[in-house]
């Protein structure tokens, strides 16, 4: 089963706990603080690997977690950093960031190469361990850190297939007895319409030496652009390809060559310009057919009228199809040595993030940002060192002085993320 779009939702391990503890041992007075911070979580990385194919297995197993840190503990131990979690995806997976609340999608990588990685989700830091909080005025301080919580993405993969010519046409036209008589794919052949229901590739050698990949994309029908057909679940992967081999049925009954032609050149620039755009190679099939000698009798003069070049082929027998192969290679060749435009470089423009935002709710105040919502995650509140020094970090970051500035009354409820509090006039009590 051929699979080329899924959504995975992964997860970086949160950060360990940093530990508060205080050094006890005997004849050593006033021993101090000596928790230990705790481990970095592990990162959620996706690679590019030549061994996947499809996106199958994302289906069956969507959600991805990377390892938690571990705690720290007393004797300044440090605890140890979560495992990495690698993701293997096929060669030619785009991948984007989709936005729950408002359905945006950013994109964050094209791996079209194999080994290339991405960092798909950052992990977050340890907690510091209360030996870190010690200075001069405060020899033994009961504040400690718990870990950050690592991001949460919901990502999409989308696989476009990665070949150097892509093999187009209606349903029936030959283009995978085409392929499987140029290379050693073996692509499921038949006489009904849409034999092919999902790409296939095979590599077609020009010499010892040389070779190219190419692609049978599904029939395409008229209204493919839409959906109709197999639709543009497969015109993703004409995307990726740098040469067009358009076969054309000499013999299709009830339709005319010219038509068939037209019909699939227009669905291409209704799905994209680009497309339209690519350097395409027509292959007339079907020359075997009694039936097809009129036929490309007058196809011939339709493309000599259109200035087209076109090679009679047989995919069936074989004849013409070595011209055909070395035509779609020249092309190539000419279009991998053609440099691409210079892309003007685009002026930078600084878009200013707030850290936080208000707003006034019937039930009190509503906290959103990262920022906020991070540390309220860090904050172990059964601990009024911890708390204070939660007050401090907002009162430094402004959140203190907007509440009060939005008017704030004592008692009333405060929402960061999922925890609730009570303002009093100098911390924030837990609801």
């Amino acid at each position: 089963m051929f699979v080329d779009l899924a959504k995975i939702y992964v997860k970086a391990g949160r950060g360990g706990n940093g530990c508060l503890s205080f050094r006890h041992e005997k004849f050593v007075e006033k021993g101090g603080p000596d928790g230990g911070n705790g481990g970095k979580g592990g990162d959620v990385y996706l690679k590019a690997n030549p061994d996947f194919r499809t996106l199958i297995d994302f289906h069956f197993k969507p959600h991805y977690t990377a390892e938690a840190g571990h705690h720290g503990q007393g004797s300044n131990k440090s605890g140890k950093s979560g495992k990495d979690l690698i993701i293997n995806v096929p060669v030619g997976t785009v991948v984007k960031e989709c936005n729950v609340e408002t359905g945006e999608k950013e994109l964050l990588a094209d791996l079209k190469k194999p080994g290339q990685v991405i960092l798909a989700a950052k992990a977050g830091r340890g907690g510091r361990g209360n030996e870190s909080f010690k200075n001069s005025i405060n020899q033994a301080p009961r504040t400690y850190e718990k870990g950050a919580p690592g991001e949460e993405k919901t990502l999409e993969l989308e696989l476009k297939i990665i070949a150097d010519v892509g093999i187009i046409g209606c349903p029936n036209a030959g283009k995978s007895t085409l392929l499987s008589h140029i290379s050693a794919a073996r692509p499921k052949i038949a006489d009904y319409p849409f034999t092919t229901l999902e790409p296939n590739l095979g590599v077609v050698r020009i010499n010892e030496t040389q070779s190219f990949i190419w692609a049978d994309i599904p029939g395409l029908i008229d209204g493919a652009h839409e959906g109709l057909g197999l639709g543009h679940d497969f015109l993703r992967h004409i995307e990726r390809t740098k040469v067009l081999v358009h076969v054309v049925d000499l013999a299709a009954p009830g339709s005319s060559p010219g038509k068939d032609y037209e019909t699939i050149n227009r669905e291409l620039k209704l799905y994209a310009d680009e497309l339209s755009g690519k350097p395409q190679i027509v292959a007339a099939n079907k020359i075997d057919l009694a039936e097809s000698r009129q036929s490309l009798e007058n196809f011939g003069k339709y493309l000599k009228r259109r200035k087209k070049k076109y090679f009679p082929v047989s995919a069936i027998t074989g004849a013409g199809l070595q011209e055909l192969i070395f035509a779609a290679w020249q092309v190539l060749k000419k279009t991998e040595g053609e440099k691409p435009e210079q892309e003007t470089e685009k002026e930078s423009v600084y878009e200013y993030t707030p850290r936080f935002t208000v707003t006034k709710t019937r039930a009190g105040f509503e906290v959103r940002g990262k920022e906020p919502e991070r540390w309220i995650a860090m904050t172990d509140f059964n601990v009024p060192e911890n708390v204070e020094r939660l007050w401090g970090i907002f009162k430094k970051m402004g959140l203190i002085a907007e509440l009060e500035r939005m008017g704030i009354k004592e008692g009333n409820t405060i929402l960061i993320k999922d925890e609730e509090f009570a303002w009093t006039k100098r911390v924030f009590e837990k609801g």
